[in-house]
C-alpha cells in the first residue's frame, strides 16, 4: 500500500479525470466504482482493480481493510480532503477503484435477454440493470442512444447489478432481435397499448424483453422485429409507467412464469 497526500499523483489524476468526463471514461475505455459493495461485487467477477483508493477512516473498517489487503500492491491510502476532491460521493465512502470497463464478446444467443432501447435516464438504466440481475437475466443490449452504462449514475443506481450481468452497448438492436428470432427464440416489445396483457403472454422460453423509453417507445424498427407485444394492464387511469417500474413488472412475469410447471396456462394462478 501506497500513502498518498498530494492530487498530483498520476493516479488520483487519472481517478478524477474518469469521474468528471464522460469522453474521458469512453475514450480510455476505463470507469470509476465507488463504494466498497460495488468495488468487491467486480473483484469477485472481474479480478483486481487497476487503483484502489481508500481513506485512513475507511480502512478501520474489516471488509475495506480486507478488500486492501487482497489488492495491497494496487491500493493508495489518501485522507478524506483529498478524497473528496477526487469521487462524486461524499467521503465517508471512502473506497474508490479504477477499472477496465468489461466489454463481454457478443457471443452465443443467452436464454433471458433484457433489450433497452434509447433509454437515456441514469438512474432509470440502473434500476433495470438491478432489477434485471435479480430477475436472473443474463444478458442487456443496450441501443447506440442509452445513457452510458459505466457512468457514475447508472452505476450507483445498478448497485452492483453490472458484475452479475454481460452487458453490450451500442447494439443495433433491430438486427439483433432479426438473428435471435431466427433462433427459434420470442422477441418480446412492451407497447403502451394494444398489445397481449403481460400477464397472459407466454413468457416462460427464451425471451428477449424490450423496453423503450418514457417518451418515445420503442423504434418502430424495433418493434417491427418483435415475434409478441405486450401491454401492462392499468386499470388505474394513468397512460404509462416509469420505464424501470414496467421493466420491472415485466421481468418478474417471465420469472413466475419460468417457474410455473410446464404446461401450465401463462395466465394461472394471474386474477382477471
Amino acid at each position: 500500500m501506497q500513502r498518498v497526500t498530494s492530487r498530483n499523483n498520476p493516479r488520483l489524476r487519472e481517478a478524477a479525470a474518469l469521474v468528471a468526463s464522460a469522453r474521458e471514461r469512453r475514450k480510455s475505455g476505463k470507469c470509476v466504482l465507488e463504494g466498497e459493495h460495488v468495488v468487491t461485487a467486480c473483484a469477485a467477477r472481474h479480478g483486481a482493480p487497476e487503483t484502489l483508493i481508500v481513506t485512513d477512516e475507511a480502512m478501520a473498517t474489516p471488509a475495506v481493510r480486507n478488500l486492501t489487503e487482497r489488492h495491497a500492491e494496487r491500493t493508495l491510502v489518501v485522507s478524506e480532503a483529498l478524497f473528496a476532491g477526487i469521487a462524486s460521493l461524499p467521503a465517508s465512502v471512502g473506497v474508490l477503484a479504477i477499472v477496465t470497463t468489461p466489454r463481454p464478446a457478443l457471443a452465443a444467443h443467452a436464454d433471458f435477454c433484457l433489450l433497452l432501447d434509447g433509454v437515456q435516464d441514469p438512474g432509470n438504466v440502473g434500476s433495470m440493470l438491478r432489477s434485471a440481475a435479480a430477475a436472473g437475466v443474463a444478458r442487456v443490449l443496450l441501443s447506440e442512444h442509452c445513457a452510458f452504462a459505466w457512468s457514475p449514475k447508472v452505476l450507483r443506481a445498478g448497485q452492483g447489478a453490472h458484475f452479475c450481468l454481460d452487458i453490450h452497448e451500442d447494439v443495433d438492436l433491430p438486427a439483433w432481435a432479426h438473428e435471435y428470432r431466427a433462433s427459434g427464440a420470442e422477441v418480446v416489445a412492451t407497447v403502451a397499448a394494444g398489445g397481449t396483457s403481460v400477464f397472459a403472454a407466454p413468457l416462460a422460453g427464451r425471451v428477449a424483453l424490450a423496453i423503450g423509453n418514457e417518451g418515445a417507445g420503442l423504434s418502430a424498427e424495433l418493434v417491427a422485429q418483435a415475434t409478441r407485444r405486450v401491454t401492462i394492464p392499468m386499470p388505474g387511469g394513468v397512460e404509462s409507467l416509469n420505464a424501470a417500474a414496467a421493466a420491472a413488472i415485466c421481468l418478474f412475469e417471465c420469472v413466475r412464469q419460468r417457474a410455473l410447471p410446464k404446461g401450465t396456462p401463462a395466465s394461472a394462478g394471474v386474477a382477471g
